[in-house]
C-alpha cells in the first residue's frame, strides 16, 4: 500500500490540474496568510468593542472568509457554514452575545499562541461552549494562523480521508476533525518527502480524493482493481493539462498588466518596485523585474509593514524625493481583499507625505465586488483616526500622471495607418486637456494577438472617490478604483 500512495503522490504533484500546482505552488496563495491573519484580529477587536453586529453579511467576518472562499476550487464554498440559515437559526455566533464573545476569545487564543497545545486548548474550550452550527468549519481559519498545525477542513477532504484510510470521520464535530488531525499529520510525516510541513499541501491531496479527481487506491491485493486505478490515474493526468492552460492565462495577463504599469511608470520618469515574489516571472524577452529598483525606499522599508508592502503589485517611486507616487495592486482573479489590506500597510505604516495614490486595478466584471470590499475594509463607521486621514491624504495628494493601454479591436489590416493616427490623436488629446499640467506622450502601437495596443496619457485625480481610467476605445486594464 505505502508503494502505491507514493506513486500516487508522486503522480499528483506532476499533475497540473491538481491542487499541489495550482493552489499550493501558486504563488498568489502566500500573499493572503498576513491579510487574513489581520482580518480575524479586527473580527476580535470588533466583537469585543461590540461593535461586531448581529448579522454576517457586510461584517468583517464575511470580509475574512470571502478571502478563504476566493482560493481557487480549495476553498470553494468556504463561507457557506458562516451564512446565517434564519430557521435553524445558526450559526448561534450573531444573536447569541455569550457565544459571540467565546467565538472571540477563540480566535484571539488561536492568533496568540505559538504551539499546538495552546491551539488544542483553544479548540477544547470553543468546543465546550456548544454552539449550535459552528464546527470544525471554523478550522479553515486556524489554517491561515498555523498552516504547520491546522489542517484545513471541508466535505471533500473529509471524504478525501475516509476513501484513503477507511475511517469514518463525519462532519460538524471538533472531535472527529481533532482524530482527522492526527492521521493527517501521521500521512505528512510518513511522506514528508513528497508532501510539505505545511498541511495544506496533504489537504489538497485528499481534496483532490475526495472531489472526484482522483480514486484512492484499493485497500487491498486485488491486482485486476490495482490495474483499473492505475489506468484512473493516467487519464486524469490528461485531463489537468486543460484546467491548467486556463489557470496559467489568468497568471499571464495579470504578469502583463504588472509589465504595462512598470513600462508606464518608467516611461513618466519614475523608477518602479515590482513585488518580490513576482519579480523572476518571465515578460517580453526578460524578466518582469528588469530595469526597477532591487530594494524599496529606505523610508518605506523600515516603515511597520514593510513585509506585506514587499508584496505589492507595482509601486511607482519618485526619483527625487523618494516618495510613493503610486501603489497598484492588479486583481485580475486574485483574492481583492488581500490587495487592499497590502495597500492599507502601506499608508498607515509609511509617513503620509511619503504615500500618493493607492489602485486596485480590476476588470469591468469585479467593479462591483471591489467597491464591497472597498466598504468591508475602510469602512466608514468609527475607526482609529490615523486610518481616516492616511486615505484622506491620498486623495487630496497632487495628481498622478499615469498612463493605460487601450485595446483596438480587430487587426493591423482593420484600419489604415492614417485612422489609427486619428484615433490616437482623439484618444491621447480628450486626456492631455483634463490633465493639470503636460504630459509627455507615448503612442507607440505593438501587434499582439491579431490586437493593436497603443499606450495613451490619462491624467488620474485621487481626489476623486473614484476615477475610471478609460479612453475612446476598450480599455483591457479597465477600471482603477482610488482608495
Amino acid at each position: 500500500m505505502t508503494e502505491v500512495l507514493r506513486a500516487l503522490i508522486e503522480r499528483w504533484r506532476e499533475d497540473p490540474g491538481a491542487t499541489y500546482r495550482s493552489w499550493f505552488l501558486w504563488e498568489e496563495r502566500l500573499k493572503n496568510f498576513r491579510s487574513i491573519r489581520r482580518g480575524i484580529s479586527e473580527v476580535v477587536a470588533e466583537i469585543e468593542a461590540g461593535t461586531f453586529g448581529n448579522v454576517y453579511k457586510g461584517s468583517s467576518l464575511e470580509t475574512v472568509v470571502g478571502s478563504i472562499a476566493e482560493q481557487r476550487q480549495m476553498f470553494k464554498g468556504a463561507d457557506h457554514a458562516f451564512l446565517w440559515k434564519p430557521k435553524l437559526r445558526i450559526p448561534d455566533i450573531y444573536e447569541d452575545r455569550e457565544n459571540q464573545l467565546a467565538f472571540a476569545r477563540f480566535l484571539n487564543a488561536c492568533v496568540c499562541c505559538h504551539g499546538e497545545d495552546g491551539l488544542l486548548e483553544a479548540i477544547q474550550r470553543l468546543d465546550e461552549h456548544r454552539i449550535k452550527g459552528l464546527g470544525p468549519a471554523a478550522a479553515n481559519l486556524l489554517y491561515f494562523l498555523h498552516p504547520t498545525l491546522a489542517a484545513p477542513f471541508n466535505t471533500a477532504i473529509v471524504n478525501g480521508y475516509n476513501a484513503l484510510t477507511g475511517s469514518r470521520v463525519k462532519l460538524g464535530r471538533w472531535d472527529q476533525y481533532l482524530t482527522m488531525r492526527r492521521g493527517i499529520l501521521k500521512l505528512n510525516q510518513d511522506f514528508r518527502d513528497l508532501l510539505s510541513n505545511d498541511l495544506g499541501a496533504t489537504a489538497g491531496l485528499l481534496f483532490d480524493l475526495g472531489s472526484g479527481r482522483y480514486i484512492a487506491p484499493p485497500r487491498d491485493d486485488d491486482d485486476a482493481a490495482l490495474k483499473a486505478w492505475e489506468a484512473d490515474l493516467a487519464r486524469v493526468r490528461e485531463d489537468g493539462a486543460k484546467v491548467r492552460e486556463a489557470q496559467v492565462e489568468s497568471d499571464r495577463t495579470h504578469t502583463e498588466v504588472q509589465g504595462w504599469l512598470r513600462d508606464l511608470g518608467r516611461s513618466l520618469g519614475f523608477e518602479v518596485w515590482i513585488a518580490a515574489n513576482d519579480r523572476s516571472r518571465a515578460y517580453g524577452s526578460g524578466r518582469l523585474c528588469d530595469g526597477c529598483l532591487e530594494a524599496l525606499p529606505a523610508a518605506v522599508e523600515a516603515a511597520p509593514g514593510a513585509e506585506a508592502v514587499r508584496l505589492i503589485d507595482v509601486l511607482w517611486i519618485d526619483r527625487a524625493s523618494s516618495r510613493v507616487a503610486a501603489a497598484f495592486e492588479v486583481e485580475h482573479s486574485t483574492s481583492i481583499y488581500s490587495g487592499i489590506v497590502r495597500l492599507l500597510d502601506l499608508a498607515l505604516g509609511a509617513p503620509e507625505q511619503l504615500i500618493g495614490g493607492l489602485f486596485v486595478v480590476a476588470p469591468d466584471e469585479r467593479e462591483e465586488e471591489v467597491r464591497t470590499q472597498l466598504a468591508a475594509c475602510v469602512p466608514t463607521r468609527e475607526r482609529p483616526p490615523r486610518p481616516l486621514r492616511a486615505l484622506r491624504g491620498a486623495r487630496a495628494a497632487p495628481r498622478v500622471h499615469g498612463a493605460v493601454r487601450c485595446r483596438l479591436e480587430g487587426d493591423r489590416g482593420d484600419r489604415s495607418h492614417a485612422e489609427l493616427k486619428r484615433q490616437r490623436r482623439t484618444a491621447s488629446g480628450k486626456y492631455r486637456r483634463s490633465s493639470p499640467a503636460r504630459v509627455s506622450q507615448s503612442t507607440r502601437a505593438t501587434p499582439a494577438s491579431e490586437r493593436m495596443w497603443t499606450a495613451v496619457s490619462a491624467a488620474v485625480s485621487p481626489r476623486a472617490s473614484s476615477r475610471h481610467l478609460t479612453s475612446a476605445t476598450n480599455l483591457l486594464v479597465s477600471r482603477a478604483l482610488v482608495l
